[in-house]
């Protein structure tokens, strides 16, 4: 193992951080203060709450067959899912393996098991929800009940709306995942199993594992680390209209991207009022300016937690001068590692996440469905440190 990391040292890592092995954060081990930046927070007693009752039972007979078309990134789709599997089982329904989004912003042609252990979600819900492949051949084009699932429905609205439509057909559609489920007053049963997927039963795909527990080894051989997950890619600043810092052509690229992406209702935005309601991801000269203001020292190793960067380099000058130690997968896996992966956001993105919940302390600069999911995650986990800028 030693030999095989020396390797990756010499060949892949930037010169300036040589010796990995020899470094030792400065003053965390012996000041108390800046050993308190990387202490967990407290649980407060709150542990994490998935078993099912006592009075819960295998899943009844199946009414029908459910199929999923998820929407949106990685986050949103693993959430939608873990809500659909919840409603399947709300709905007394055989849950086809869902079909992941292929038609968002990142025109990503993963599929489910190119992202997750499909046979391990299959297993895993053998209690819960009764879960295959594929639809019998003799259904494939049968007549769909097709419908777009009310918003934030609790279980009267599956049982009372949707679960009539067996009646007239042995398969339901459902057009999105996103949001379908409400947060609140659900039976608790209900909620335990959304969990269990969304923590659980949702593992990533073996190769995306392997990789992404490589990195996380590579991480922590610099020592303690913290994972920023900057929001700052061309997707997110389109749609947002946050130009907060970009030069005139930039911010007239983006109002041209969000004005040619159909499905972004919202067109016209104004940059300076997104960011006073702290609508805007912090740039990542205020994220350097922040970790300094929180006592991290420059030596501090940070994982950049992101896609692409816009701007480049460019935008990126002050957080690298404050915090040089500044790493991302690219930089800690070579090309041929990463060649099987790069194509495909879901998959890289997913390379982040395991990185960012496996983190000493994860920070990001904007609350979006990836901090969130990474959130939840790491407080499951044992509520591992996480710091929310209030923007």
């Amino acid at each position: 193992r030693e030999a095989e990391e020396l390797r990756w040292e010499q060949e892949f890592a930037p010169p300036q951080l040589a010796s990995p092995h020899s470094r030792k954060l400065d003053g965390a081990a012996e000041d108390e203060p800046e050993k308190r930046l990387w202490l967990p927070a407290p649980s407060r007693r709150f542990v994490p709450c998935v078993s099912p009752s006592l009075e819960y039972r295998r899943p009844e007979a199946s009414r029908g067959y459910l199929l999923v078309h998820t929407n949106g990134g990685l986050n949103q789709m693993r959430a939608g899912i873990s809500d659909m599997v919840a409603v399947a089982r709300i709905l007394k329904a055989t849950l086809i393996i869902p079909e992941l989004d292929k038609k968002s912003f990142w025109l990503d042609k993963s599929n489910f098991s190119d992202v997750f252990d499909e046979e391990h979600f299959i297993r895993y819900l053998a209690n819960d929800v009764k879960v295959e492949k594929n639809l019998p051949k003799e259904l494939v084009k049968a007549p769909k009940s097709v419908r777009y699932f009310k918003s934030w429905s609790g279980v009267d609205y599956y049982q009372n709306e949707i679960s009539p439509l067996w009646e007239h057909r042995q398969v339901i559609r459902a057009a999105k995942s996103d949001s379908r489920l409400a947060n609140n007053f659900l039976p608790p049963d209900i909620q335990k199993l959304r969990c269990r997927t969304f923590f659980q039963a949702l593992r990533f795909a073996p190769p995306i594992e392997a990789l992404g527990n490589l990195l996380v080894e590579r991480m922590k051989s610099f020592g303690p680390y913290i994972a920023l997950h900057l929001r700052y890619e061309k997707d997110m600043l389109a749609f947002s209209g946050c130009t907060y810092g970009l030069s005139d052509t930039e911010s007239e690229e983006l109002a041209m991207i969000r004005g040619n992406t159909t499905y972004w209702k919202v067109k016209d935005i104004d940059p300076l009022e997104q960011r006073s309601h702290g609508h805007c991801p912090l740039t990542p000269k205020e994220v350097g300016m922040f970790l300094s203001a929180l006592g991290y020292p420059s030596s501090t190793p940070v994982y950049i937690a992101a896609g692409e960067i816009y701007g480049g380099e460019s935008h990126m000058v002050d957080l690298q001068s404050r915090f040089p130690i500044l790493m991302n997968k690219e930089k800690l896996a070579s090309a041929e590692e990463l060649r099987p992966f790069s194509q495909y956001a879901s998959q890289m993105a997913a390379l982040d996440y395991i990185v960012s919940v496996e983190s000493d302390v994860f920070i990001p600069s904007y609350s979006g469905n990836m901090a969130r999911a990474v959130a939840g995650h790491r407080r499951f986990h044992g509520h591992r440190k996480t710091i929310s800028p209030d923007r």
